[in-house]
């Protein structure tokens, strides 16, 4: 039988103490020479598995549904998959035997061994990184609400690294205060004040955008984000939501509230929505794979290669154009309602059906836990009746506490997490239905973000055309409507087990 070897290591702050992916191959390799492994290729990325579109990963399992191997090896099983759409994948190879063996450092999986229990390691391994990032958010929002702004000092203020908060740099402050005041007087430029800041000592820095000291003056957007900041008058917004700060303010709400009556008499407020920049960031060219930009020409929108790389015969395309093929694309992918309300019925009956197979499992582990606790209670017995040595009732009871401590830890993971993959599945299922509507809309951030979601990084322009790969799960989507388009979706991904996701 022959192995892949996959070593991961993600950029992500929750995976610091992961080992490094030298550390991962150096054990591994070790790991298949003492298990004497055929491995056939070593895969090796170095991205995060919190979503769907690894290129390395999806390249290998191809490969492994090809035949080309039957195994994988690798440090831990969360290495595979922390979302639900890989762990899926991975769930049902091995399901059905085209993955026949996966090894790690710690323990093996069969197709045999019980699907639950691995349901509950991705699951928990997905949970994670949800739980470290809501922690993360958590604790943020909290410093905000005790008055402590989350952030980087705006200009003249300091972060003090030793108590944590923010306080007024006695140098820069006055200057800072004067340029409010300069300002409110409405007889000086965005430009003026900057030069003002620049002329004694406030300047940006090439490293850092808004730095305080070096460089040259700043522009007329960071000006106008300084001058409408409530901080200075001791207010703060973090989050979109408006708290009332504990740093000591520089200026009075009054002399604030003058400075934008002037901003609003000199400034446009410019449109957000369908901006030139709309689409910008979701396409690459497919001639040189450099990023699409746009531009305003006669009254129209038109996107084009940036040409970064070279010289580019790309030519442009309308934003009328690329909107309805970007429709075109999403609406490939919308989930039949029909389909949609099956889906549901499905994983209701998984979850039923996983919550009870969980309860009957941790029933059988309370039971294994009562046995061991009889044991531990008779082997203390014989030690006190001195029955055995002392280093052999040690050795015993040490055992029978692990193995008690293992049983008591899987029984928790059950009761809490033995469902958790499956909302994600549900919230997939509202967004493959909602696209519909948002392929037809003119809100072209919520289009934005769903073709991200449905392509990732994936979307081209070629000859005035958008094109594009879809990530696996919405693939499967669209293949399944053209393969069945007069039967339900349950014939092609259901077994009589239940719902087992692609």
């Amino acid at each position: 039988m022959k192995y892949f070897l996959y070593a991961r290591k993600s950029t992500d702050v929750e995976d610091k103490q992961v080992l490094s992916i030298e550390a991962q191959l150096s054990e591994l390799r070790a790991l298949v020479r003492q298990e004497k492994l055929e491995v056939a290729q070593e895969f090796i990325e170095k991205k995060s598995a919190k979503m769907p579109g690894r290129p390395i990963f999806n390249e290998m399992m191809a490969r492994i549904q090809k035949g080309e191997a039957q195994g994988i090896v690798c440090w831990k099983i969360d290495r595979l998959a922390r979302n639900p759409v890989d762990g899926g994948q991975i769930q049902w190879l091995l399901q059905n035997s085209t993955i026949q063996h996966i090894q790690t450092h710690d323990r093996a999986y069969y197709p045999a061994d019980n699907v639950l229990m691995m349901s509950v390691e991705f699951g928990m391994a997905n949970q994670y990184i949800r739980d470290l990032s809501e922690n993360t958010k958590r604790g943020l929002r909290q410093k905000a609400r005790q008055g402590i702004y989350p952030s980087t000092a705006p200009l003249g203020y300091l972060n003090n690294p030793r108590t944590k908060t923010i306080v007024v740099d006695r140098k820069k402050s006055p200057i800072i205060c004067k340029a409010f005041e300069m300002y409110a007087e409405n007889k000086y430029r965005l430009e003026d004040i900057a030069n003002f800041l620049h002329q004694n000592g406030i300047s940006t820095r090439a490293t850092r955008r808004w730095s305080s000291d070096g460089g040259r003056a700043h522009s007329k957007d960071q000006m106008t984000w300084m001058l409408s900041n409530p901080f200075y008058y001791g207010h703060f917004k973090y989050s979109g939501e408006m708290y009332e700060g504990k740093h000591t303010p520089l200026i009075d709400k009054k002399l604030f509230d003058r400075v934008q009556e002037v901003l609003k008499l000199r400034g446009k407020k410019k449109a957000l929505k369908n901006s030139p920049q709309a689409f910008c960031g979701l396409l690459s060219c497919d001639t040189c794979n450099s990023s699409i930009t746009a531009e305003k020409q006669k009254g129209h929108i038109y996107y084009r290669c940036t040409r970064k790389k070279g010289i580019c015969t790309e030519p442009y395309v309308r934003e009328e154009a690329l909107d309805f093929q970007l429709s075109e694309l999403l609406a490939r992918f919308v989930l039949p309602p029909e389909w949609a309300a099956e889906l549901n019925r499905l994983v209701d009956k998984d979850e039923k059906e996983t919550t009870q197979i969980a309860a009957e499992s941790v029933e059988v582990m309370r039971s294994k836990i009562a046995v061991l606790d009889g044991k531990i209670a008779r082997l203390i017995d014989l030690f006190v009746e001195q029955d055995i040595e002392r280093g052999e009732y040690l050795e015993r009871k040490h055992a029978l506490m692990g193995e008690k401590r293992s049983l008591q830890e899987q029984s928790l993971l059950l009761e809490r997490d033995a469902a958790a993959w499956l909302e994600p599945m549900r919230e997939w299922i509202n967004e493959a239905q909602a696209l519909g509507e948002i392929a037809q809309s003119q809100n072209y951030p919520s289009k934005k973000s769903s073709l991200q979601k449905v392509f990732g990084s994936n979307l081209t322009l070629h000859a005035r055309e958008a094109r594009g790969t879809a990530q696996n799960q919405w693939l499967y989507l669209a293949q399944a409507k053209t393969d069945f388009p007069k039967m339900g979706l349950v014939s092609c991904m259901v077994r009589r087990a239940g719902f087992e996701p692609a």
